[in-house]
C-alpha cells in the first residue's frame, strides 16, 4: 500500500515549534513536511508555540519563527495556540489521571535516578521508589505515571511499526517536574487532543516518545493521530541540527533556495524550472506533487 492511502480525508495537522531560538533548516524541513502534508489532502494546518517551559523560552522568538513561516509562504489556518495560555487544561488532565490512580508524587533527585537505574532508550530508567514508597508531601515533588509492561505499538507512515514496553524501556516518567512546569509529555497529548489533531508530522528525534503519548491518550480517553517521523537533518559532525549545536538562523534573502533544498531533503524531485520562479509558485508544485512514499526513512 502506497503510504499516501493512509491519510483521513477530515486532515488538521500542526507544526509545534518551541521558542528557544530562530527558526533553522532543521526546523524548515519539519515545517515544511507537517504543512505539505496537511495542504496535499486539502487539511488544516495550525502552528502551536510550545512555551509551556518558561526557563527555556527566548523573548521575541514566538513572533520570529511567525514571521519567518509568514515570510516563507506557509499561511496557518486557526489561530495561534501559546501553551503557556492553556496550565488550566494540563492540571485537569492530571487530575482525572489522578482520579484512576495513575500519578504519584517523586521527590528523587537526578542523581539519585542516575545512580540506582538501569539505561533505556531514553537514559537512565526510574526505578519506581516513590512508587513502592510514598514520597514524604512535605518535600519538593515531581508528578509521575504509572506504567505497565504492556507494549505499546503504532504504525508510522514514514518509519513503519515501532513498539516499546514503556516500564522497560522508559519507565514511569514525569508529568509534572518539582519546579511546577508541565512535562512536554501532557502537555503535547492535551494540546493535540483539544485541537482535534488527526495526523502529526515531525522529526525521527520525537519517534522514541510517541508511544509515551499513545499511552497517555489511551489513559485519558484521547483518539490516536496517524504518525509520520522524518528523516533529520544532521551537520557535519553527525549532529542534529538545533540551537545547541549553533546550527544558522533561516536567512530570508535566500528563502527560495532554502525551500528547495529542504523538499529535495525531503526526497521531493523538483524540475529544474521552480528555481525561477518564485516562493508562491514553488508551494503551488509542492504542494500538487508531495510523495511521502520519496522520503528515505
Amino acid at each position: 500500500m502506497n503510504k499516501n492511502q493512509t491519510v483521513k480525508l477530515d486532515y488538521r495537522g500542526r507544526f509545534a515549534p518551541s521558542p528557544t531560538g530562530p527558526l533553522h533548516f532543521g526546523s524548515l524541513v519539519a515545517a515544511m513536511g507537517s504543512y505539505l502534508d496537511a495542504k496535499h489532502y486539502q487539511g488544516k494546518w495550525l502552528v502551536r508555540i510550545e512555551d509551556v517551559d518558561a526557563p527555556r523560552t527566548v523573548s521575541g522568538a514566538a513572533d520570529a519563527i511567525l514571521h519567518t513561516l509568514e515570510a516563507l509562504g506557509m499561511e496557518w489556518d486557526e489561530a495561534v495556540v501559546y501553551q503557556s495560555r492553556r496550565t488550566h487544561l494540563y492540571q485537569r488532565a492530571l487530575a482525572d489521571l489522578a482520579g484512576q490512580d495513575l500519578i504519584y508524587p517523586c521527590i528523587c533527585s537526578r542523581k539519585e535516578i542516575a545512580d540506582s537505574s538501569i539505561f533505556g532508550i531514553n537514559g537512565p530508567i526510574y526505578p519506581g521508589t516513590c512508587r513502592q514508597i510514598p514520597a514524604s508531601p512535605e518535600k519538593a515533588y515531581a508528578l509521575r505515571v504509572k506504567t505497565h509492561d504492556g507494549i505499546i505499538q503504532f504504525h508510522d507512515r514514514c518509519q513503519g511499526i515501532y513498539r516499546q514496553v514503556l516500564m522497560r524501556d522508559i519507565g514511569d516518567f514525569v508529568l509534572r517536574r518539582v519546579d511546577g512546569v508541565y512535562a512536554y509529555q501532557l502537555a503535547v497529548v492535551v494540546d493535540d487532543a483539544e485541537q482535534r489533531i488527526t495526523d502529526i508530522v515531525r522529526g525521527s528525534d520525537l519517534l522514541d516518545s510517541t508511544p509515551r503519548q499513545i499511552y497517555l491518550q489511551q489513559l485519558l480517553r484521547y483518539a490516536t493521530p496517524q504518525y509520520l517521523h522524518l528523516p533529520v537533518v544532521t551537520n557535519a559532525a553527525g549532529e542534529k541540527l538545533s540551537k545547541q549545536t549553533r546550527a544558522a538562523p533561516i536567512d530570508l534573502k535566500t528563502a527560495l533556495p532554502l525551500l528547495i533544498d529542504a523538499i529535495r531533503f525531503l526526497g521531493q524531485k523538483t524540475p529544474d524550472e521552480i528555481q525561477d520562479g518564485d516562493i508562491a509558485a514553488f508551494w503551488r508544485w509542492a504542494i500538487q506533487n508531495w510523495r511521502t512514499d520519496l522520503i528515505s526513512c
